[in-house]
């Protein structure tokens, strides 16, 4: 029987409460499945754990994380600490140590989730965002000079590598290719004449390998206003750090909220361990009330059943979540329903198990 090592972050705010929906429904597939288990270790790392020991994680928590096959993650953020202290020092600091520079964000539209736009059939939103995920505009370069003065300068810099670049298109275009869809870069470089140029110039490189997947091209805001307006044009996207960041919460938005989405962080050598999480917060004035919505963290745990090995297993995650929804019986209220967080996973290991 497989084993796999699972290190739960939970962090702060709803973070433990939607983990533990997230591990009840992997419990139940590995019982279902009989042919794996999973065996967790949790870590209190977290804003908590910030205010008590002045740090996000133990000095030699990497070290510690590394011996698992995957992370999972709750949320990261609570009043009292600074957002970029929350981020850098724990989720950053993960994804660049683990390289993880692989970020994969589903924005599909399940059926019983709300959408917010008219006239929209539900398998017209149906995209895989593959989003760089190590540099560009988070990559932490930059400087502040003069602090404090009347000449005060801030200097925020991208920072785009040719091998950081063309790992995550090719990796773009091998979904694509693997998958029969199209493929849509996402870029600015009719303003920003460096970095997208250099990105447009390599999404063409690395395209003449592969002849097969047909390409577009879009600026970010025009991709914005075509994700709301058309959105069935898209379906496997390549984009930057800070766009994909973006336009995923824009994704999220018309996909039934950010009570739905999920997001792994992938390193797809499998050197290091992958993290995989629920994006939508630690969601702090809704803490401990029993009302966060546990399917963005189930959504994770089928993203994880695919690094595993277990897509079909992960396929079947996610119609059990069809299902629940479908029904409308137990779901939280941010869906219009009054389950609670708990009764929501239930629901959904109650659909897997028949």
């Amino acid at each position: 029987m497989k084993i796999f090592k699972v290190a739960v972050i939970a962090g702060d705010g709803i973070g433990p409460e939607v983990l533990e929906e997230g591990i009840k429904v992997l419990n139940k597939v590995a019982e279902l499945d009989g042919t794996f288990k999973v065996e967790y270790t949790h870590f209190p790392w977290g804003c908590e754990y910030y205010l008590k020991h002045g740090k996000m994680m133990d000095e030699n928590g990497m070290d510690k994380l590394k011996e698992f096959d995957a992370i999972y993650l709750g949320a990261v953020g609570f009043p009292g600490v600074p957002d970029h202290i929350s981020l850098w020092d724990l989720l950053l600091r993960i994804r660049k140590g683990f390289d993880q520079y692989i970020n994969i964000r589903p924005v599909t539209l399940l059926k019983g989730a709300p959408c917010p736009l008219k006239d929209v059939k539900r398998e017209d939103i149906d995209m895989l965002f593959i989003r760089e995920n190590s540099e560009g505009e988070y990559a932490g370069a930059g400087d502040w000079l003069f602090k404090g003065k009347e000449n005060e300068v801030v200097l925020q810099t991208g920072v785009f590598s040719r091998k950081g670049v063309e790992r995550v298109i090719r990796y773009a275009y091998e979904v694509a290719k693997k998958e029969g869809k199209t493929l849509s870069s996402i870029s600015k470089a009719n303003a920003l004449n460096y970095s997208m140029v250099f990105w447009d110039e390599i999404f063409q490189e690395v395209g003449k390998e592969y002849p097969e997947v047909k390409t577009y091209s879009y600026l970010v805001d025009a991709a914005a206003m075509f994700m709301v307006k058309d959105p069935k044009r898209f379906e496997v996207v390549v984009t930057s750090n800070l766009f994909g960041d973006i336009l995923t919460d824009l994704g999220a938005a018309i996909a039934g909220g950010m009570g739905l989405a999920a997001g792994a962080n992938v390193n797809p050598e499998r050197k290091y361990p992958s993290m995989f999480e629920p994006i939508h917060g630690s969601a702090p004035d809704i803490a401990g009330k029993g009302i966060s919505n546990p399917l963005a963290s189930i959504w994770s745990i089928s993203q994880m059943l695919d690094y595993f090995g277990y897509e079909t297993w992960g396929k079947k995650v996610l119609e059990a979540m069809e299902k629940v929804m479908v029904e409308g019986k137990d779901v939280t209220p941010d869906m219009g329903g009054t389950a609670k967080t708990n009764e929501v996973g239930d629901a959904v290991v109650s659909v897997l198990g028949k």
